[in-house]
């Protein structure tokens, strides 16, 4: 079954992409919990982070540091905190939220973000991704 992250990996569906590589792709969460919450997702399709062969796993992991990275050049923040839950869209995923504190991390405070404004902020962290 093809999750709709698949079909913003290829393309069918329009998402505000920061960086993709062979294995991994980071686009903009429609959904912030916070200003600049990104996605970090495999390509391959897997529902369970855990069922990931260990090399994919670990290029997930690498890709979403080096995110990471990028996002505390753009945000004011002490951490970029990560998540995985799984249960949103059945494709595993890393959610990176630039956060301050504990409270900064709670997905019950989802919010709206305008297009326009998630593409300037995807633009700012690509801008800012050292390879």
């Amino acid at each position: 079954m093809s999750s709709i992250f698949s079909q913003i990996i290829k393309k069918k569906l329009p998402a505000n992409i920061i960086y993709e590589n062979d294995t991994c792709i980071a686009f903009m969460d429609i959904m912030p919990i916070k200003e600049g919450h990104v996605l970090v997702v495999p390509k391959l399709e897997v529902d369970y982070i855990f069922d990931l062969p260990s090399k994919e796993y670990k290029e997930l992991f690498c890709f979403a540091k080096l995110i990471s990275n990028a996002m505390k050049k753009v945000f004011k923040c002490k951490r970029v905190g990560l998540s995985v839950i799984g249960f949103e869209v059945p494709h595993c995923h890393i959610h990176l939220v630039p956060i301050n504190k504990i409270e900064d991390m709670n997905f019950n405070l989802k919010s709206e973000s305008t297009q326009s404004h998630l593409a300037k902020i995807a633009n700012e962290i690509s801008v800012n991704i050292k390879i």
